[in-house]
């Protein structure tokens, strides 16, 4: 399928688009109008994009439907200031609760049950479910187009960040297992960033993996490794050397009984291999693997 977005609607192009960029941080932005009145809204479209300035982005679209702006496009034009509140499992219903296009002066905190809780630096309020607040400045804002659907870039620098304690880990990081975030998909999906859905890829950061291209040729044509258990080998920085002192018994039964048979054996070696990339004994993997 070819989508040229030119030619197709934009309902339907937005569909595409959101269903392929994703998952996509949320941003539970809190702002106020000129009165002083609270607004709280969730937008998809935000992410982090540079630490010196901290400088995040996050756009309320024209709405496609009628091409009318949002209560926080317009209350970011008036003060120039937002909190960003990250969203949480625990918080996602009411979340999307207060997404509801409710008229003006209709204070989504009510609405959506959640506690405000005052700033220190600018005038919106922040949102105590949220595990990890931040007090904006807006330093620019850019409109990509006129028409339904296009984007309001609102380019915020955090001046104050709370963070709740009970997030970190033993090192002082945030452990995303208790942060437990959500992120959005397409349609009506979400998703969770917690649980089995964690998972870490190593990556050095001063030295070079050796890269796919310089596997053994054997090893790179296998039809039983696929191209993440390929990535996890040409990600050592050297090309690793038989040790001698590696005993591994399940190893030795594979050589043993296919030792007549060295396609057969090979193919063992790959799948064993593979079940241990799959639990990142990385070393091992290539033990078994130079073993063929």
């Amino acid at each position: 399928m070819k989508v040229v977005p030119s030619e197709i609607k934009t309902s339907e192009l937005q569909a595409y688009l959101q269903g392929a960029i994703a998952p996509r941080p949320i941003c539970f932005a809190s702002t106020i109008n000129a009165d002083g009145q609270p607004n709280l809204s969730p937008f998809s479209f935000f992410n982090i994009f540079g630490t010196n300035p901290p400088t995040l982005i996050f756009s309320p679209s024209r709405r496609v439907r009628d091409n009318t702006t949002k209560h926080t496009l317009e209350n970011v034009y008036t003060t120039r200031e937002v909190v960003i509140n990250v969203v949480t499992y625990n918080m996602v219903q009411q979340t999307s609760l207060a997404s509801c296009e409710y008229p003006p002066g209709v204070d989504e905190f009510v609405k959506a049950g959640f506690t405000p809780v005052p700033s220190e630096k600018i005038k919106p309020l922040r949102v105590k479910e949220s595990p990890v607040q931040m007090e904006c400045v807006v330093k620019q804002i850019i409109e990509t187009g006129n028409q339904g659907g296009a984007g309001n870039l609102v380019i915020c620098e955090p001046v104050l960040i709370h963070i709740n304690d009970d997030i970190f880990d033993a090192k002082g990081r945030i452990d995303p297992q208790k942060i437990d975030l959500v992120a959005r998909m397409g349609g009506d999906y979400y998703c969770r960033a917690s649980g089995d859905a964690v998972f870490e890829v190593p990556k050095p950061n001063t030295q070079l993996g050796i890269g796919v291209d310089a596997l053994p040729l054997s090893i790179r044509n296998s039809t039983i490794l696929s191209g993440n258990d390929l990535g996890k080998l040409g990600n050592v920085h050297e090309m690793p050397f038989v040790d001698p002192t590696f005993e591994d018994h399940h190893l030795k039964n594979i050589i043993q009984y296919y030792s007549l048979t060295p396609d057969e054996m090979e193919r063992e070696l790959h799948h064993y291999a593979k079940q241990l990339l799959e639990a990142n004994k990385v070393g091992e993997a290539w033990q078994v693997l130079l073993s063929a």
